[in-house]
């Protein structure tokens, strides 16, 4: 795994755009629009999922030094964040839990296949290894258009919350998605958890309860 991030980060550096580029063709990254950041409602229960996946891999879930960032990208920065965004979709197939692990609820970073949390982990993997701050890189849970459970990935910057999302290659507020935000990974502590929503609905269960795609 480590060995798959590093030669993946050398291909995604290689192939970034100049910034003037990056700029003119990344819409998710205008400059002096007002912030957008998705409120908070104090602490929530983690998902089950996660919860065995820290148990699995203390290290992928230990707080780092660096506290909770907002950082301002660049725009190399966001071409990057677009290009990881697009990279992982396109290298995982999608597949259910129950499919590859013969459970209902898995979380783990994929290799060749994975659901909608394991695109989400493996992208916060190679951000973080590509230099963002983990305290950027949340988890986050939802409900979608039929109401079901689904994982993306939330990029908190200095311009407000953009979502990572493998349904789909461009990166977006979350304010431009269609999705009922239930919870998300702590900016202070990727251990804890924040409600979204004052009077969040019942989490499902189950993060993905259909196809991934």
């Amino acid at each position: 795994m480590r060995l798959k991030i590093a030669v993946a980060a050398a291909a995604l550096l290689a192939g970034l755009a100049s910034p003037a580029a990056a700029a003119k063709e990344n819409p998710a990254a205008p400059a002096g629009r007002q912030l957008q950041q998705a409120p908070t409602y104090g602490a929530t229960l983690p998902p089950v999922g996660f919860v065995k996946f820290c148990g699995r891999r203390p290290e992928a879930c230990a707080a780092r030094p660096s506290g909770a960032v907002r950082p301002a990208l660049t725009a190399r920065q966001w071409d990057l964040v677009t290009r990881v965004n697009a990279y992982v979709n396109a290298d995982v197939r999608p597949a259910s839990d129950d499919d590859i692990y013969g459970e209902a609820e898995h979380w783990d970073y994929p290799t060749r296949r994975g659901d909608c949390e394991d695109y989400a982990l493996l992208k916060q993997r190679y951000l973080e290894a590509l230099g963002l701050p983990r305290s950027a890189l949340l988890l986050t849970v939802v409900l979608d258009d039929r109401q079901e459970g689904h994982a993306v990935l939330t990029l908190a910057t200095s311009e407000g919350d953009f979502i990572l999302d493998n349904r789909r290659d461009g990166v977006r507020r979350w304010r431009d998605s269609d999705y009922v935000f239930l919870k998300r990974q702590s900016q202070a502590d990727p251990r804890a958890w924040v409600a979204l929503a004052p009077d969040s609905p019942a989490a499902p269960r189950s993060v993905a309860v259909r196809s991934p795609r």
